[in-house]
Parts: C-alpha cells; sequence; structure tokens
C-alpha cells in the first residue's frame, strides 16, 4: 500500500471509526485495524452531548441515528435522602435549538451500527476485521505497520498510526509501557431492560440521575425509547484478569434495598435481571503522542463517566486530529508536528472534563449534612443555571 496519505487506525470502536471518517472527509486513507472478527459493542447505552452529536451530524450520521437515538425532555437530579427529584436540567427540544445540536441518549450498539453503516459507503475507509495491531517501526518513507491476521503477518507503510485500541490500548503500550490503567475503587453496573417490564409513568423521555450515600443510579431511554439503560456506580474490589464480569443482580439488589433507597430506585435497580460489571479505571495525564504516532480517546486519557463525557471526547479528539493533519505538510517532520500540536489542543480541555467528573463523582455520593447541603444548593441554583454550568462542555466547536 502506497504510504501517501495513508493513516492507519488501531481499534473499531466509537472514537477509531469516527477518527476513520473524520480523515476521509479531509481527503485521507484511513485503514481501521479491528482484533474482533465481529463489532460487538459492549456496555449499554452513552449519552452525547451536543459537542459530540454536533461532530457526528456533519459526518452524516444523523439520518442513521433516526429511531434509535432518544433527545430526551431532561436530567432530572433525584436524591436519594429528599426522596425524589431535586432539580430538572431542559435538554429538550429548546436546548437542541439553541446549542445547535441534539443532546442524545443512544445504545452504543446502535451509535457503533450507524458509524460502521457509514465507513461501509465511505471509499476511502478500509475496515480490516480480526486484523491485531502488532508493531510498528519508522523509516525515512514514514511508518511500516505490522498487523496480525491470525497466523499471517502483514506489514503496510502509512504516514501515521493513531491507537484508538481502548484503555489496555496495545498501541499505547508500545509507545509509554510504563503508563498503566489505575483502578478507580468503583464499580459501574450495567444493563437494560424492555421499557414495557416498567410503569409507563417510569418511561418517559427523561434521563434520571438519583444520588446516595456511597453510590449513585442512572437510568435513561434508548434504543428509540424501547429499553431503558440502568447504571449503578458503588465502591468495591478488583482481582480478576480484564475489566468485565458478569454480575449477581441479587446483589445489586440487595445493597439498595440495605440502604434504604428510595423506592423508585430500588425498583429500577430490581428490575434488571442481567447485570454486567465493569471496573472503572483511569489513566494518568502523560504524554499522547510521539512522532508520527498518535492516541486517542480511553488509549489517551480514559476517565471516569460522571460527566458523561468519554465518549464525546473521543469524538471531539476525532475531529481535532483530522483537522490537524490536513492541515500540515504529508512528510514525517510534517505528520509529526501536525500530531504534536493535535495534543496540545486537547490535552487541557480534556484534562478539565477528567477533573469535573472526578469532582462530580464525589458530590454523588455525598451523606449526612454535606448531603443536605448539596441538595439545597442545586434546588436554589435550579435547572436553567446548572444546565448553563455545562455551556463550556456542550458549546465546544471545532477551531
Amino acid at each position: 500500500m502506497a504510504p501517501s496519505r495513508t493513516i492507519f487506525v488501531a481499534g473499531a470502536g466509537i472514537g477509531g471509526l469516527t477518527a476513520s471518517l473524520a480523515l476521509a472527509r479531509k481527503g485521507f486513507r484511513a485503514v481501521v485495524l479491528e482484533k474482533a472478527e465481529k463489532l460487538e459493542e459492549a456496555g449499554a447505552g452513552l449519552q452525547l452531548s451536543p459537542n459530540a452529536s454536533r461532530i457526528l451530524v456533519e459526518l452524516g450520521l444523523e439520518p442513521r441515528l433516526a429511531g434509535r437515538a432518544v433527545v430526551p425532555e431532561s436530567i432530572n437530579i433525584m436524591s436519594a435522602r429528599a426522596g425524589g427529584e431535586i432539580c430538572r436540567l431542559p435538554v429538550g427540544e429548546a436546548a437542541t435549538f439553541r446549542a445547535g445540536a441534539p443532546y442524545w441518549v443512544v445504545h452504543r450498539a446502535d451509535l457503533q451500527a450507524a458509524l460502521l453503516a457509514q465507513v461501509e459507503v465511505t471509499p476511502d475507509v478500509e475496515l480490516r476485521l480480526g486484523c491485531q495491531f502488532e508493531d510498528v517501526t519508522k523509516h525515512a518513507r514514514g511508518l511500516t505497520v505490522v498487523q496480525r491476521r491470525g497466523l499471517t503477518r502483514q506489514q503496510d507503510v502509512a504516514n501515521a498510526l493513531i491507537g484508538a485500541d481502548g484503555i489496555w490500548s496495545s498501541v499505547r503500550s508500545h509507545l509509554f509501557p510504563e503508563v498503566q490503567p489505575q483502578f478507580s475503587g468503583l464499580i459501574a453496573w450495567r444493563g437494560t431492560l424492555e421499557a414495557t417490564a416498567l410503569p409507563r409513568e417510569y418511561t418517559s423521555s427523561r434521563v434520571q440521575l438519583w444520588m446516595g450515600p456511597n453510590a449513585h443510579l442512572v437510568a435513561y431511554p434508548i434504543s428509540g425509547g424501547r429499553q431503558v439503560n440502568v447504571v449503578a456506580i458503588v465502591g468495591g474490589t478488583w482481582n480478576r484478569p480484564g475489566w468485565s464480569s458478569p454480575g449477581d443482580a441479587n446483589e445489586i439488589k440487595q445493597f439498595f434495598a440495605s440502604a434504604r433507597w428510595p423506592a423508585t430506585a430500588r425498583m429500577l435497580a430490581s428490575a434488571v435481571d442481567e447485570w454486567k460489571r465493569w471496573a472503572l479505571f483511569t489513566l494518568p495525564d502523560d504524554e499522547w503522542h510521539e512522532g508520527q504516532i498518535a492516541l486517542l480517546g480511553d488509549a489517551a486519557h480514559a476517565m471516569l463517566p460522571f460527566a458523561a463525557q468519554g465518549a464525546g471526547m473521543a469524538i471531539e479528539d476525532a475531529a481535532v486530529l483530522a483537522k490537524c493533519l490536513s492541515e500540515g505538510a504529508s512528510d514525517a517532520d510534517g505528520i509529526a508536528a501536525s500530531l504534536k500540536k493535535y495534543a496540545r489542543q486537547r490535552r487541557g480541555r480534556v484534562a478539565r472534563v477528567k477533573r469535573l467528573a472526578r469532582r462530580q463523582g464525589r458530590i454523588y455520593h455525598l451523606s449526612g449534612p454535606m448531603a443536605v447541603a448539596r441538595d439545597l444548593y442545586i434546588r436554589v441554583m435550579g435547572g436553567r443555571r446548572m444546565l448553563s454550568r455545562q455551556d463550556w462542555i456542550y458549546d465546544w466547536r471545532i477551531s
């Protein structure tokens, strides 16, 4: 394969597929390496605020997500201590009009399917399933990217390599082997249920965020409102390989029952029959690139999910990466300079979002007098003022 304007992307998750489409839009040829034989997105739902959905709309994804993505009317902040709602953030059609892009809640599999469908009709993107990144070497013509498919090894020359292969990134291990994911001490229990399994008044188009002592619970509609995504965050230990495992439904039900959470929250936790436990890992703020190789999304900056911006930051990364590469020279020095610019433009914003996520996690889990003060503050602020505190995230546009 000729190296001219060819970018290899390791990983066909949300960040990698978005990056490939953004690169193709800027006139590059993107080759996406994915070790899985078939794309089956793990996890359940995710929230995409306007800073991320705006990019997806520009890439042509909106028609493919029609009927799948849900625009919630509001984010309802609920307090276990108070027993119900204390504030409602309006993120529906009016907020969509103001931001110029929607606030979407969507099943991860639906988003990945839409991205994949767009990739399949984009001539300048090649997706290689069952093909794993193995090694990379630098030389005068650019990079030689070594891949493995079963017992077969293949080598291609490229201008750049982007590691979008998640928190356990092979590309990052090649660049910075000393950088290792750090367990946060928190476990996310994730599950879905059919909307018909809940009373009608609990399936409206809204995001529920329940805050409680040492835990919180989030629920929102996905798959066009046909399913409800439920996530419970609790403390725990992790001493097994990988970062996910099946969860015992009785364990999480007992947790919310013993802590005397309100009936609605207990009902949501009890309604899910099949749970998956995900250990929450983060990465330290380290380097994102070296020469013609760069990292994107969780491979660069895995964060806690309490700002609902993990996918959003990866999507933003993809857009900025493509723009920086399109504005630079195509020789080795030019590519390296473009990737340095990309990292410089992204590091500050992502670090700020990571700090916000950590802080919000602590706030959600307050108990006693601190929880009383938190609830009073949120009530006094009100929904619109609380939402405006997110303007610096939601109003972001690529410059």
